[in-house]
This record gives structure tokens, sequence and C-alpha cells, in this order.
């Protein structure tokens, strides 16, 4: 019965390709994962945040691999230990043949955990992944030092069974990504991809949880610089000229949908300034 699940869950994607059907298989895990952390009361203590959080409860047109979260209070003792046993099981009880690893060290601010699975391949119908034999892996990260100033909610899930996950409101998620736009020391797409939906919704930002992380970390740690509607216009101006958008688009690809790929036609200096733009005029009311 629980591979049945399985099974009708990855046949509602409808993939049309190998990597859509990759992409379909990672996101059943995500969800099977959140099911596991929420049962173990995880999410007492800690937020889901970033790209795949955008995936999977707003319903972001583009695929992400990774599942992020931050503790809602600062801890240093914080462990996987108690959640690993847990997440083995269940998705024990769904097929899969799971390895998880704990890959933190005592001193990490930032705790990481991979999942890693070749099974679920084998025990689905798969079309375009028949005889194909790749491992996948997920990697889980939980920021045990983060910002101050965070805003969160309660949001509800249906797959595999009905349970409640805490996630960090939109602005504090917009904030986040912000500071991931303008810190991180290399282009990554699908920060620029949720940077055009949150501006498309008229978001606005968590400017607390901004500030409080661009000084926690980043090139301008430690600095008491004044952070508002001013200084992220013209630093994130500063960040989209030098970009080689031709780059972006193409890395951007692989996690879209064939119908959603013709909204990078637009992607270039000139259209994301005018997004910034438009994100000037929200925030000024």
């Amino acid at each position: 019965m629980s591979i049945k699940i399985i099974q009708e869950r990855f046949d509602a994607y409808q993939c049309a390709s190998q990597q859509e059907e990759e992409n379909a298989l990672r996101e059943i895990s995500q969800e099977i994962a959140l099911a596991a952390l929420s049962r173990a009361d995880f999410f007492k203590k800690a937020a889901f945040q970033g790209g795949t959080c955008l995936r999977i409860f707003y319903g972001v047109e583009r695929f992400s691999e990774d599942l992020d979260f931050s503790l809602k209070n600062p801890s240093r003792r914080f462990s996987f230990e108690p959640y690993i046993k847990n997440m083995a099981l269940e998705f024990k009880a769904y097929g899969y043949r799971l390895e998880v690893s704990d890959r933190s060290k005592a001193k990490d601010t930032v705790k990481k955990c991979f999942l890693k699975d070749d099974s679920l391949g084998k025990i689905l119908d798969l079309t375009h992944l028949k005889g194909v034999t790749n491992a996948r892996k997920i990697k889980i990260e939980v920021d045990t030092n983060p910002p101050a100033g965070s805003g969160f909610m309660n949001k509800f899930l249906d797959f595999p069974f009905p349970f409640t996950v805490t996630l960090q409101d939109m602005p504090s998620l917009f904030a986040g990504k912000s500071h991931a736009l303008l810190c991180r020391e290399y282009v990554k797409s699908r920060d620029w991809h949720d940077f055009i939906w949150y501006i498309s919704r008229r978001v606005k930002m968590n400017w607390e949880f901004l500030s409080n992380a661009i000084y926690q970390q980043g090139p301008w740690k430690g600095r008491n610089i004044g952070i508002d509607r001013g200084w992220y216009i013209k630093e994130m101006a500063k960040k989209i000229e030098g970009i080689d958008w031709k780059i972006a688009k193409e890395e951007m690809r692989r996690f879209l949908k064939p119908s959603a790929i013709a909204g990078l036609d637009v992607w270039g200096k000139e259209f994301f300034l005018s997004r910034l733009q438009k994100f000037s005029e929200i925030e000024g009311g």
C-alpha cells in the first residue's frame, strides 16, 4: 500500500523526460523527509526556509535539491541524532533503502545531514529512468545560529499523510533570499528565479532580519551600515550588472519544466533592473 501511494504521487507529475523524473523522485523524497521530521517534533525547534520551501508550499515553478532549516532560537547543542532514526524508519515504510549520514562537526554552525537512496527508481514504474540506477542525494542543513528577527507561520501538507510544518513567513523568506543574493560568492540562478517570484507577488522585506543576517555573515560582516531600501537597491543593482546572464539562464534550465523555460528569454540586465525598480515601488507604498 505504501509503495502504491508513492507511485500515485509520482504519476501525478506526468513527467516527460529523465530530468523531470529525477526532479519528481527527489521532491517526493523531500516531502517524506518533512513528514518524518514533523512526526519527530522537529518543528517545535526549527523552521523550514529556502527555495525548496517555496517550491513545496507556494508552487514556485522550479525544482530544488536541498532542505534548509533554521532553529527558532540559537543553540549550539542541536544534533541530528534524535531525528536520523525516525527518518530512516519513515522512509523504510515507503519502500526506500535509505542511507542517512550526519556530516556535522561539533564546531559547525550549520549542521549537515545527507539522505541517499538508490532504491526508489527500482520499485516504481518509471518511463524515462527505467534501468537507470543513479543514487539520489538530498542535503539537509540546519542553521543553529540564525539571525534574529525572523517571523514564523505554520502550514500543512497532505502527503504522505496530513502534517504540520513551521516555516519562515514570506517577508523573512524574502530577506533570507536577499541575503543570499547579496552575499553569496557565486551566482546561483535559482536565487534570481525566486527574486522574480517574490516581486511578482509584491512581497515586502523583513528589514530587521536582513540587517541582522548581513551583519552576521558576508562581505559586510560586523559593520553597522544601515540597511534600508536605498542601500538595497544600490547594492542589488551592482550585482545585477555584474552577472553573465547567458550562463545564468543555461544553469537554470534543468530546474524548470519545458513549459516554463520560455520565461528565461527575458533574463538579462535590463529585465532584472526593472524588477528591482518594481520592488522599490512596492516598498515605497
